[in-house]
Formats: structure tokens, sequence, C-alpha cells
């Protein structure tokens, strides 16, 4: 059986700033390291889940 979490947009901004946070840096920075291909293996990891974040944000859930 899936399981599937619900969370309402506030929560999921909350969570994308939470990690934001833990990296120390800002979106624009951590955007930019990425696309230099200069992330850790844990920035990596927090880099994927703000991408679904703003995914599932832009797709006003």
């Amino acid at each position: 059986m899936t399981m599937v979490i619900h969370r309402t947009a506030a929560q999921l901004r909350e969570q994308r700033q939470k990690l934001l946070d833990e990296v120390g840096m800002t979106y624009e920075t951590l955007r930019e390291r990425a696309s230099m291909y200069s992330l850790s293996m844990d920035e990596l990891d927090v880099w994927h889940t703000i991408e679904g974040i703003d995914y599932l944000l832009d797709g006003d859930c």
C-alpha cells in the first residue's frame, strides 16, 4: 500500500527554508553551486528536495 503525505503550501515553504538554513546558503547560492557541480552529497540532497518542493508549490498544491 502506498503512503501519501499531505502538506500545505505553508508547510512546504517552511520546510524549504529549514533546508536552506541547514546548509547555510540562500537559494541563489545553492542554485549557483548546483549549476557548477560544486555541492557535497548532503547539499545535493537538499538541492533535489528543494527542486521537488518548488515543483509542488508551482502546482499550487
